[in-house]
């Protein structure tokens, strides 16, 4: 068995078992704030067209290189929710802040991220991502 590594190093298209060791789908986002090193989750694609469903980081076994094992059965995972994509945190200034002090006003979002809405077509687009490599 190969090695433990961190969440930081999940990349989109890394392969997900379940419990049982039996293939699931694959890592579509992970989700997470690492800057304080918070690892919330990730959203794994278990159809070809279908919305990734969101695993809870308390649902993930082991992270070895190129494959994420969870703690859940095939029929758990069937029953997750979709995935939807968190919204963007941002410290909110007072309307007095000068132009400086919103500058520098730190933002936080998600590790990995869909520019647009996940519609038929961008759907379409990751599957084929998926089944020919990046």
């Amino acid at each position: 068995m190969a090695d433990p590594v961190s969440w930081f190093v999940i990349e989109r298209g890394w392969k997900v078992v379940d419990a049982d060791g039996e293939e699931v789908g694959t890592v579509d986002e992970v989700v997470g704030d690492s800057n304080d090193d918070i690892f919330n989750g990730l959203a794994v694609a278990t159809r070809l067209f279908g919305q990734p469903r969101y695993v809870p980081a308390e649902d993930v076994r082991t992270i070895v290189e190129g494959s994420v094992q969870l703690a859940l059965t095939k029929d758990e995972i069937g029953h997750l929710d979709e995935f939807e994509e968190p919204p963007t945190s941002a410290e909110i200034l007072p309307e007095k802040a000068g132009i400086v002090r919103r500058a520098e006003a730190t933002v936080e979002a998600p590790i990995q991220t869909h520019e647009h809405p996940m519609n038929i077509w961008r759907r379409a687009w990751f599957a084929l991502r998926r089944l020919f490599g990046r």
